[in-house]
């Protein structure tokens, strides 16, 4: 199809990149998909995604986003092409795709024509609204309609945003509401022989769990443990610091003080009757303490620039989470979490100390664990039915 007013003028405007000429990885033998995160919203779903195809239908996978994340067996991880005809060519000479998928709605105009034109089926996944790399919409008369005519299929999160898609030009029979696809959740492992042990020995002790505590916080982590004693004088506070080498100067600290009953991990202590704070050292061992707290408050949310570790880590392992105002890099997912009542935010020690107090009614920490690990796990069922809609194009079923 030869390219229309509208891209051509997008066109004129876009330079190549000479770093795009640079080496790549080697492209590996067969099939290839192409899947494309467009910001850091989308690498989580976009991830998941990848891995389910590799893991469940042995499919190398080329994932592009401006930042991927951490290496995944069996994925290549690249940046996008920029969005110009010769640096798209470059790429799809390249990496030949048999089949490319766009996360969210961003339209690349350059790039989806050259995709295209070799008659590689494209699709959005988790589409919430069509909007141009570059927000000069109104320089290209018909470029959104043009782009958006192309996919195969635009799967919508919502009603809203497949009226928004539609309203953009998209073929009415392309666009279908499935919803959010899942989030990338690594479930922590855990020494099953240690949890059971260490169940029996906390019998039916109330615990909770202190994640990734900045030094910063440690004052407010104690002082709403002091509080939350006044209701439950058998509490157990596990606490687990963001510096792992800070834990045997706090452990120290709290001992001298003569105000704590403390027990160390490193040394090998356990918990006796009389312990009210364990201080944990080994990040290894997050996934036992979310399996053995029914309650977690995420460290670097009180002060600091938001949750040290992921809030999904407590989530999918059934741990109410509590955490402050600061919720930097994990909004949109504390976001998604408290729409859904599965956490409880606090804005001080204070806060912290009641909302605790209230949690520790088992049935008040098991609604909000359960409604956090149905967010969680909410998406499977969506990522699973994209995962069909790939194949079905793949093997030319549709």
């Amino acid at each position: 199809m030869a390219a229309s007013l509208g891209l051509t003028l997008y066109n004129l405007g876009q330079r190549r990149d000479p770093a795009e000429a640079g080496e790549r990885p080697a492209r590996p033998a067969g099939r290839l998909v192409w899947l494309h995160a467009p910001g850091e919203a989308l690498v989580s779903p976009v991830r998941a995604l990848a891995r389910r195809l590799v893991e469940e239908d042995g499919l190398p996978v080329l994932m592009t986003a401006p930042q991927p994340g951490p290496d995944l067996p069996g994925v290549i991880l690249q940046p996008p092409p920029p969005d110009n005809p010769a640096d798209a060519r470059t790429f799809l000479d390249h990496w030949r795709p048999e089949i490319a998928v766009f996360a969210g709605g961003q339209l690349r105009p350059a790039v989806m024509h050259e995709t295209a034109e070799r008659a590689i089926p494209m699709l959005v996944v988790n589409g919430k609204a069509p909007a141009f790399l570059r927000e000069r919409d109104s320089w290209y008369p018909g470029l959104m309609r043009q782009a958006l005519g192309r996919f195969r299929a635009i799967l919508a999160v919502d009603e809203a945003a497949a009226r928004a898609f539609r309203k953009g030009g998209a073929n009415l029979s392309a666009v279908a509401v499935v919803g959010r696809m899942e989030e990338e959740s690594t479930v922590l492992p855990a020494q099953e022989a240690e949890r059971a042990a260490l169940s029996r020995l906390l019998s039916a002790r109330p615990v909770w769990f202190a994640a990734g505590i900045p030094e910063a916080e440690e004052a407010a982590v104690l002082e709403a443990h002091r509080l939350a004693l006044q209701h439950s004088h058998r509490l157990l506070l596990i606490l687990m610091p963001e510096n792992p080498s800070r834990a045997a100067p706090l452990a120290a600290a709290l001992e001298a003080s003569g105000d704590w009953g403390v027990a160390e991990r490193a040394r090998d202590e356990d918990p006796q009757p009389e312990t009210e704070i364990l201080i944990a050292d080994n990040p290894a061992e997050y996934g036992l303490w979310y399996r053995l707290a029914p309650i977690t408050f995420l460290g670097g949310t009180l002060s600091g620039k938001g949750p040290v570790r992921d809030p999904m880590e407590a989530a999918v392992l059934g741990s109410a989470i509590l955490h402050g105002p600061k919720t930097g890099q994990a909004g949109l997912v504390l976001g998604r979490l408290g729409a859904a009542r599965a956490t409880r935010a606090v804005a001080s020690a204070a806060g912290l100390g009641e909302a605790l107090g209230d949690l520790l009614a088992p049935d008040r920490a098991a609604r909000l664990a359960q409604a956090a690990w149905t967010v969680a796990s909410d998406g499977a069922e969506v990522t699973e039915r994209v995962m069909q809609r790939i194949r079905a194009i793949m093997d030319g079923e549709e």
